[in-house]
């Protein structure tokens, strides 16, 4: 098994423009680690920091154990995998993923074993032989990774290796690299903008924003714990509903208001004090709203903006007091545009946020 990763206290900037603040985290020997985030949050240049490719900054980068801070990219051991395949498209897929091999003078018989063990586990054992151009998007994205399992680094690091697929091939190629990760029980870095890799791959996501950490944590703790109105909104699918309330606190309950419609919450939707009367953002995931007239709270008289089928569920807007509230039908539901419709509320995994800072009430 690889060696970890350890980052204290990283910034990087580029004259005045500040890309990356104070970013410390660790992945344990054989995590994956995905860093999340918009396009401008910084996760590349972390990636780029932790390779070595982006020198002149702050903190320290500890790979497997070893300070590698200010260690040329070729000294750290690492593997990096691109968007971009790279591969040779004059040879063919034995001999790029040999290659690193070869120009290190490994004994033919040494490289002929270790790219045999390799293409077993990344099923290339038949096309060998062939060339790059004869292979599909995804068999050449499970070469690229190929030419890098054979260095057998400590790190391995991905920079959003599947945006360049198609999504079927995005798919499949999300359940490779998983099953290649718990067969190589490999340390990765993992840069991606997609939640759905994020959520299935990794062990432990960092969201990133403008350059800062907004969460770190489980894929289960940023969704069913969001710290802020940012992370929970970056995750989830449709995104989380984020309605402005008033909140009435009596003895230990709490009461969210819209208008004159009353939203009884558990205690746990707030973590810390909530003030009688104050104003809050309440987060509601789509999935935890049923179209029924039944429940322990249900609103009347909504009217339908959108429905659109997506073969297992439905994803619809309804109208909730001039805003749109969204929520996921399982099947495939057909309502009427304009027609009005009740919604039963599970209340259970709500938040409230405060509505200026974004933080976790």
């Amino acid at each position: 098994m690889s060696g970890g990763l350890q980052i204290t206290n990283a910034s990087k900037s580029f004259g005045a423009l500040t890309v990356l603040n104070d970013i410390s985290l660790s992945v344990d020997p054989g995590g994956f680690l995905v860093l999340l985030g918009e396009s401008g949050c910084g996760k590349s240049t972390l990636l780029r920091m932790i390779s070595g490719l982006e020198d002149k900054h702050e903190g320290t980068i500890e790979i497997a154990g070893r300070d590698v801070t200010h260690l040329d990219p070729k000294d750290r051991n690492i593997a990096m995998v691109f968007q971009s395949y790279a591969l040779y498209p004059h040879m063919s897929v034995f001999e790029n993923i040999a290659f690193g091999m070869k120009i290190r003078r490994h004994a033919k018989a040494d490289i002929k074993a270790e790219v045999g063990r390799v293409a077993d586990i990344l099923k290339l054992t038949d096309y060998l032989h062939r060339k790059p151009g004869q292979l599909s998007g995804g068999q050449r994205q499970r070469v690229a990774i190929g030419r890098a399992m054979v260095r057998k680094p400590d790190l391995f690091l991905f920079d959003e290796p599947l945006s360049n697929l198609d999504a079927k091939l995005r798919a499949e190629m999300r359940t490779e690299i998983k099953r290649i990760h718990q067969v190589l029980g490999a340390t990765i870095a993992y840069v991606t903008h997609d939640q759905v890799e994020a959520m299935t791959l990794a062990d432990k996501i960092v969201l990133l924003n403008a350059g800062r950490i907004e969460q770190l944590g489980t894929p289960e703790d940023l969704y069913m714990h969001p710290d802020t109105l940012f992370a929970a909104r970056f995750i989830g699918s449709p995104q989380i509903n984020a309605i402005e309330v008033t909140v009435h606190v009596s003895d230990d309950t709490l009461t969210a208001y819209v208008g004159d419609i009353a939203l009884a919450l558990p205690r746990n939707a707030a973590r810390g004090i909530v003030i009688h009367g104050q104003t809050a953002i309440l987060g509601v995931r789509p999935e935890n709203l049923t179209l029924s007239d039944t429940g322990p709270i249900v609103t009347r008289g909504h009217g339908v903006g959108l429905c659109e089928p997506m073969g297992s569920e439905t994803s619809v807007v309804l109208d909730f007091a001039g805003a749109a509230l969204r929520m996921r039908v399982p099947g495939l539901v057909k309502l009427s545009q304009d027609s009005t419709q009740s919604v039963s509320w599970d209340m259970s995994g709500c938040h409230l946020f405060d509505p200026e800072t974004g933080a976790h009430l």
